[in-house]
């Protein structure tokens, strides 16, 4: 499941993700579309989403997030 279906699934916006991982709205637009994210961005999001849906969201199950090395 990429980024994008995991935030349709909680109805959110792309601000709302943003606001709930306290990261700029740019950076998760550009997690989002693909571009390369840090390491803190991506677990930032992989909590993120893990705290809304009630499951756990590793980093890895979340398909075309592009993290830096």
């Amino acid at each position: 499941m990429t980024l994008g279906d995991y935030r349709r699934r909680l109805s959110w916006t792309q601000r709302e993700l943003a606001k709930r991982t306290n990261l700029d709205y740019n950076t998760v637009r550009k997690a989002e579309s693909g571009e390369t994210v840090s390491a803190r961005t991506a677990l930032a999001i992989a909590e993120a989403l893990s705290k809304a849906l009630g499951e756990r969201v590793l980093i890895e199950d979340i398909d075309g997030l592009n993290v830096a090395l």
